[in-house]
């Protein structure tokens, strides 16, 4: 009496269970993971791989005299750089400098 019922619920032979098949049934199931990949390219993907390029860029162009801001909230204005890093003054007379690793250095300042 089970296994009529087991029966009773599996797809009809001959593949007309109500599910597409052959390769439009496959393109029919994989259209949402399809579309899904889609919009995580455009809403996290690019947005995040252009901003690494301008951050790449800014850190690129930096000069000696930029004032900037570090990752870790530091204010300072550029003293030495090279590859690496950079060595930044800070604090009220000047007399305070610091070595930062370029890639930490989250922008420059503007406005003051």
């Amino acid at each position: 009496m089970f296994i009529d019922k087991v029966f009773a619920m599996g797809a009809q032979p001959g593949g007309t269970g109500g599910e597409p098949q052959g390769i439009g049934g496959m393109v029919t199931s994989f259209l949402p993971l399809i579309l899904i990949f889609v919009i995580f390219y455009f809403l996290l993907i690019r947005p995040q791989s252009k901003k690494a390029k301008e951050h790449k860029k800014m850190l690129d162009n930096l000069k000696r005299g930029d004032k900037v801001l570090t990752t870790g909230g530091i204010f300072g204005v550029i003293e030495d750089i090279d590859e690496k890093t950079v060595i930044l003054k800070v604090g009220v007379k000047d007399d305070v400098r610091m070595k930062v690793d370029r890639n930490f250095i989250a922008g420059l300042r503007t406005g003051e």
